[in-house]
């Protein structure tokens, strides 16, 4: 279970840093928040493949780290979209 866990953080956090990578921005974002956004994406990613597509996050692979990627860019579209609107 532990194992399990780590492995997801650790997808998550990768995913973070890649969608960042692929989507920069100046957001100020330090780790923690590099560590939720990529959590949000892995989530968001998941979802939608699971629902779109018929695949899901199963552990440390190249295919989770492409799902948390890919919903960790969509996500930072999402906030960026609604902090343009705040301004």
């Amino acid at each position: 279970m532990l194992a399990r866990t780590m492995g997801y953080l650790l997808v998550s956090l990768i995913g973070g840093i890649l969608g960042k990578l692929l989507h920069p921005g100046d957001d100020g974002n330090g780790l923690i928040k590099t560590i939720i956004l990529g959590i949000l994406g892995s989530m968001l990613g998941n979802f939608l493949s699971s629902r779109l597509l018929g695949t899901s996050m199963d552990g440390v692979s190249l295919q989770s780290i492409g799902i948390s990627t890919a919903g960790s860019v969509l996500v930072l579209f999402i906030w960026r979209a609604i902090q343009k609107k705040k301004a």
